[in-house]
């Protein structure tokens, strides 16, 4: 990061786009080394929530008998509206650009808050049932608050825990362990209804950055759009109509390349190429398998390591050209 600094100051001055003292004050000061903890302040502070909400769920799995369901219930309304309480009576309103608290302390407030009312609901409706068999409600309620929260706020954390809510809304699943061993490489709606959740969230920024509406939230949409699309598209890759899905990966995967420029992120740039890779490297053992052309094998698998080879210095080369193009973006 510091060489990238560098250079971007060269450039400046290079472009006579600051002058030459301003130039040795910059230098001056970049040669102290002086250390920022904001970032991890922030971490602490967020792993802080995330023990604290954590605790609280340890907290009533091991005493839930001795401590009783009503106090439990009653302890956790408490404390979710004190919460809120503070986090309504600091903030600066609901407003279509990015806005912060005053008190960054805020922020983790907000995010405890809504992070106890999905305890809060769970809780009640597994034990009690207060929404009967609707349980889908017991996950669109808290998604909706989570919405609501993550634009009145303006908290890109509340905004991906109401997007999970929704994939966990349409019957789908984020952990490591349900994309191993769920239904979703055998059930094709359930991956259907992935790459529409994915759309919808393209679509949604697409017209959030059109009037103007939290645009520095189009990041997290994308990213959550790419992975839900990609992942989808390479599951059906192995299903009869897979050249329609293949399609569907190419042409996301362009959007999301393109995307990535725009919003200058280079996560989302990484994860464009990786699945778009996959996808290819599927595609291409598609083609050898239809034209059976198994006497060329042994050739191919001589080729192979030229091939990721190759593979890996595009990969790196791509990804330094996306950096150049960035910093001279950023420069202009």
């Amino acid at each position: 990061m510091g060489k990238f600094e560098e250079n971007a100051t060269n450039r400046l001055f290079e472009k006579n786009l600051i002058p030459e003292e301003q130039f040795k004050e910059i230098t001056v000061h970049r040669d102290l080394n002086i250390f920022s903890l904001h970032s991890e302040l922030k971490f602490s502070l967020y792993l802080s929530v995330l023990l604290f909400t954590s605790g609280i769920g340890i907290l009533i799995y091991e005493n839930i008998d001795t401590i009783g369901h009503i106090a439990i219930l009653s302890l956790l309304l408490i404390v979710t509206t004190i919460c809120f309480y503070f986090s309504f009576k600091n903030t600066v309103g609901f407003k279509k650009q990015e806005t912060n608290f005053e008190n960054p302390l805020f922020d983790y407030l907000i995010l405890t808050a809504v992070l106890l009312s999905c305890i809060f609901i769970g809780y009640l409706q597994f034990q009690y049932t207060a929404f009967g068999t609707h349980y889908g409600l017991a996950t669109l309620i808290p998604t909706a608050i989570g919405l609501f929260c993550a634009y009145y706020f303006d908290n890109k954390s509340i905004l991906s825990i109401a997007i999970t809510g929704l994939a966990a809304y349409i019957g789908l699943s984020v952990s490591p362990q349900s994309l191993l061993n769920n239904s979703f490489y055998e059930t094709t709606t359930l991956s259907y209804s992935a790459i529409g959740l994915g759309v919808i969230l393209v679509l949604w920024s697409i017209y959030s950055n059109k009037i103007a509406l939290k645009t520095h939230f189009t990041l997290i949409y994308l990213t959550f759009a790419l992975h839900l699309i990609s992942f989808s598209c390479i599951n059906n890759l192995f299903n009869p109509y897979w050249g329609i899905f293949g399609f569907l990966l190419l042409a996301s995967s362009y959007y999301f390349y393109k995307s990535s420029y725009e919003v200058k992120s280079v996560s989302l740039f990484v994860f464009t190429i990786i699945y778009a890779y996959v996808g290819i490297n599927i595609f291409i053992f598609k083609l050898i398998d239809i034209a059976n052309i198994s006497d060329f094998l042994i050739p191919l698998l001589y080729l192979a390591p030229f091939y990721f080879i190759g593979s890996i210095i595009l990969f790196i080369r791509l990804i330094k050209k996306f950096n150049k193009n960035s910093n001279d973006d950023t420069i202009r």
